[in-house]
């Protein structure tokens, strides 16, 4: 089966899926009796028709609670987010003015109250029609301490993820939701520095990025030297670590313990004093620079604002220099899992060393290592640190608001915090949203990870 036909077929199952819940709540409607009819009008009344009082007055209460915070809280947040608000403050004449960005925080809050709401309000129904169930078949419906069993029992996985389903929409969903919007508006500027009103501007922002001049420009330069940098950094790393660990696997190799020992203390400095360090390495006044000068020689700018190859081989090696470490310790691991009759039996059928590590240690260690991989991709094209450190702070000619090493995320950190532009800087992260999406899914479902799990068990 080709790439694209296992992501449609993944695609087809998701839509399965909801055509079976979507079924199985029509299902309901069309074979609720009067009772669980109840609950389709007022949450909790068909437990309470059922003598399930405890749990009928728990649903009752979370409706009345919802309905009170929407008609006096809730319901005016929901709409704020649409209109992010419609009074300008005037500080001259005393008016407040409505806060755009608490509004589209709090409408999408109401937004997840609502999702939340429907969820519970679906289970009411579902429960109230498992009940009839129970009873068409002659038996009684369960007490609440026989539900409270079964929760801590058969259906303890709801009760282990009830909390963290509200932590996750609150802590992740929120804030992602909230990036994406932003993208969307022409929060910024003048309008972040004097908190005027912020309007939805649809794709204009995108367009800017991809249509506008000098933004324009500076988004593909940007966008080809990141890809670039990701695939080589990924690639530089992940060969290095498995190079590194071949090598301390050689029998021949002696003290692997003492040798092993430097590639683990790189590891365990903190990554910017590392960076720092190398930053005084190539700079003017650096020891690499003095060598030189001491050798007759004249001193070279390594981070120079004209350094722009230079700089990046730079960043390129440091960033091994960090990273190969623990690839190294992690593909020792797998190795070690490796049996040692594979080669034999390779060996035997004349095969050199070359194709034994083709055949049998590549796909093995591609097999174990590949969501390392393209979580090192992910990482490696949001690598924020190594220019950062390294040359961060400089503005180029033919770079709006960036130098020639910087990726997308320095980008959007210059854009955002340094300068107000956080609408373009949300439109920006979105993008590399999609970017790392699309390759790590794709990467993923071409691997021997995922299209030939059972081969290397």
């Amino acid at each position: 089966m080709k790439q694209g036909e296992i992501i449609l077929h993944k695609f087809k199952s998701l839509g399965y899926h909801w055509r079976e819940k979507f079924e199985s709540l029509r299902q309901i409607v069309n074979e609720a009796n009067w009772k669980t009819s109840l609950s389709f009008a007022c949450m909790g009344l068909g437990q309470l028709a059922y003598k399930k009082v405890a749990k009928g007055l728990m649903y009752l209460f979370i409706q009345i609670g919802a309905l009170l915070y929407f008609i006096f809280k809730g319901g005016k947040d929901f709409i704020g987010l649409f209109t992010l608000g419609t009074v300008e403050a005037d500080p001259w004449n005393g008016i407040k003015g409505d806060n755009s960005i608490t509004m589209l925080i709090l409408g999408l809050l109401s937004f997840i109250i609502i999702i939340l709401y429907i969820l519970i309000y679906i289970s009411n129904v579902k429960d109230a029609y498992s009940t009839q169930r129970r009873v068409e078949k002659g038996l009684r419906p369960l007490t609440m301490k026989e539900e409270i069993n079964e929760l801590l029992n058969s259906k303890f996985h709801i009760t282990t993820l009830f909390l963290p389903i509200i932590g996750v929409s609150i802590f992740n969903i929120l804030p992602i939701i909230f990036m994406i919007l932003i993208a969307f508006t022409d929060y910024g500027g003048t309008i972040a520095a004097n908190n005027e009103l912020v309007s939805w501007v649809g794709w204009a922002n995108f367009q800017k990025l991809v249509a506008l001049g000098n933004i324009s420009n500076t988004f593909f330069k940007i966008l080809g030297w990141n890809i670039l940098w990701a695939l080589f950094s990924t690639a530089l790393n992940y060969f290095g670590s498995m190079g590194l660990a071949l090598l301390f696997n050689k029998k021949c190799v002696k003290g692997k313990t003492f040798w092993r020992a430097f590639p683990i203390i790189a590891y365990a400095v903190p990554g910017f004093i590392t960076l720092l360090g190398f930053k005084f390495m190539f700079s003017y006044g650096g020891p690499i620079n003095d060598l030189i000068i001491q050798n007759g020689g004249t001193a070279i700018g390594f981070l120079d604002i004209d350094a722009k190859w230079t700089a990046r081989v730079i960043g390129l090696f440091v960033n091994a220099w960090i990273s190969i470490p623990s690839g190294m310790l992690l593909v020792t691991g797998i190795l070690s899992n490796i049996r040692d009759d594979l080669y034999e039996a390779a060996s035997l059928h004349g095969a050199k060393p070359f194709k034994q590590f083709a055949y049998i240690t590549l796909p093995y260690v591609l097999f174990a290592t590949t969501p390392v991989l393209i979580s090192q991709f992910i990482s490696n094209f949001n690598n924020f640190g190594i220019f950062y450190f390294l040359r961060g702070g400089l503005y180029l000619d033919g770079y709006f608001n960036a130098s020639d090493t910087d990726l997308l995320i320095n980008w959007l950190y210059n854009l955002s915090i340094d300068n107000n532009y956080y609408s373009i800087g949300a439109a920006i992260s979105l993008i590399i949203f999609i970017i790392t999406s699309i390759i790590s899914l794709a990467v993923y479902v071409a691997s021997p990870a995922y299209r030939k799990e059972d081969t290397y068990r």
